[in-house]
């Protein structure tokens, strides 16, 4: 595929080694209050925080209305938003959300934010108190809509935690059928709703009261606070990992972190390094303020963060687009998210142990594919890339990247299904166009025997499109051997790069 050299994909790869952590030996740690830029002499907390670190929403009761503020007393709670410049290590000055998600004369508190940051659940204190959701549509956030029973009760519903995935949310709640008062509890979505939500037993709930609950992007780490399992005063914070199908005992973070006050709402970045609270400390500028902590030992992460920007192909705009995350061992979409339709960002949180693909669809676009294959033991890492999407029209191309042959084989292996099956959609919704099925080899081996190789891939894929209902008119198998490398031959990388499967548009 020809690429105009000024919009080629940036991809840049960030490995970080990660060495395992002893529990008995918990990491050396700083801690420091956010600043002025967040906090107020009024109470700051509950922050959320998108998966990279770069966006913050909290709740802060610093005065708003008039009245308030003359008086210098505390307001309603409201949920403000900070970004961090990873140029100047600073916080932006915090704004506060409009009136779609303050609403006037009720307490607004945010609680959880996708790794994405692009959803948003809040409490609001209605007589009951009770979870709501707002997804980010551009630059708006929407209208919060209450979430459904199981999730919401006619009891006391404080905070809650997404899922990687999104279809999972952890949650705190006083109802009955739990261990003590507030409780963690868990829901996953079905498809026809909402599943029946579960208490998480005994081990993570004590007699006492549990609050601020929060899953790491990992997918299997929780922290929460509690005034049990032996806090040393008010709310500690915890973290316990599921492991072999169950949850570990809670851990205490320690004396560093937890105090004789309470230290509540403690969130975390993918990459395990830098997490943020809300505590009252003597150096606090009110009451409750927002900290920093900062492991100074290296994370044993093991997740890849992927992330960047989705772009028109030719006018560079940003777009708006679904990405669906596949496993595909299984043949099985596992989560949904959208690039933002103003600036184009997306953000996908990989946790460790699967061979993923990813898809992402535009409508008028041909959809483009990736493919991350993670080993369970792989480090933390990040994959920023550009992604330019093309018109659908005659000429445009895509590589097929999750499309997979038996080596030195033209049979198609059980993960290419999703991949042949997206084609399969795409040339029902467009019956009028043929299109060349194109395959490529690496320079290893005889010309001849590269070119036959090719060709047959090529004609794999065409007779599982017919097999699956696609006219033959509409198909071209060609196979090119070793012809138009994309990448150097003399790496592993570079020959795995020019091992591939393309389509091009002829007619339309």
């Amino acid at each position: 595929m020809q690429i105009k050299t000024f919009i080629l994909p940036l991809v840049l790869v960030i490995t970080f080694q990660a060495i395992s952590q002893n529990k008995e030996n918990l990491p050396k740690q700083t801690i420091t209050n956010v600043g002025k830029a967040i906090n107020s002499p009024f109470d700051e907390y509950a922050p959320v925080i998108s998966a990279d670190g770069l966006m913050m929403i909290y709740t802060s009761r610093r005065p708003i209305l008039k009245d308030d503020i003359e008086k210098n007393v505390m307001g309603m709670e409201n949920i403000y938003v900070s970004y961090y410049d990873d140029m100047t290590w600073k916080w932006s000055e915090a704004k506060m959300l409009g009136e779609t998600i303050n609403q006037k004369w009720k307490n607004n508190s945010a609680i959880a934010l996708s790794n994405d940051g692009q959803r948003m659940l809040i409490y609001r204190g209605d007589p009951d108190g009770n979870i709501y959701e707002s997804d980010l549509m551009g630059d708006e956030w929407s209208e919060p809509i209450k979430l459904p029973a199981p999730i919401n009760s006619r009891f006391h519903e404080s905070s809650a935690s997404i899922s990687p995935d999104g279809r999972t949310i952890y949650f705190v709640s006083n109802r009955k059928g739990g261990e003590g008062g507030g409780d963690i509890w868990v829901c996953h979505q079905e498809i026809k709703g909402w599943g029946k939500a579960e208490n998480l037993g005994p081990v993570i709930n004590s007699p006492k009261n549990e609050e601020g609950v929060f899953i790491h992007p990992d997918g299997k780490t929780l922290y929460f606070s509690s005034k049990g399992h032996n806090s040393i005063g008010g709310y500690d914070i915890f973290k316990s990992v599921f492991e072999n199908g169950s949850w570990g005992t809670p851990v205490s973070l320690g004396d560093t972190i937890n105090t004789p006050e309470d230290d509540l709402y403690f969130s975390l970045t993918a990459y395990g390094k830098t997490g943020y609270f809300a505590s009252v400390r003597p150096d606090g500028l009110g009451n409750k303020d927002i900290y920093e902590i900062n492991f100074k030992t290296r994370s044993d992460t093991r997740l890849t963060l992927f992330k960047g920007i989705v772009i028109d192909f030719d006018s560079f705009d940003p777009l708006g687009a679904d990405i669906d995350i596949i496993d595909n061992d299984k043949n099985l979409v596992i989560a949904n998210v959208k690039s933002n339709s103003v600036t184009g960002k997306y953000l996908v949180s990989l946790p460790a142990g699967k061979n993923y693909g990813i898809a992402i669809k535009k409508k008028g676009y041909l959809f483009y594919s990736e493919n991350f294959d993670i080993p369970l033991s792989a480090a933390y890492k990040e994959i920023r890339k550009t992604i330019p999407l093309q018109k659908f029209i005659v000429g445009s191309k895509i590589a097929l990247k999750n499309i997979f042959y038996d080596y030195g084989k033209p049979t198609l292996r059980p993960e290419s299904i999703s991949e042949l099956n997206r084609l399969v959609k795409l040339l029902n919704l467009n019956t009028d166009i043929k299109i060349e099925i194109a395959s490529y080899t690496d320079s290893q081996g005889s010309d001849e025997y590269n070119y036959t190789l090719s060709q047959a891939r090529s004609q794999a894929v065409v007779d599982y499109l017919f097999a699956s209902g696609i006219s033959r008119d509409m198909l071209v198998a060609k196979g090119y051997g070793e012809l138009n490398p994309i990448a150097s031959n003399e790496t592993d990388e570079g020959r795995q790069m020019n091992r591939r499967t393309e389509i091009k548009i002829l007619e339309q």
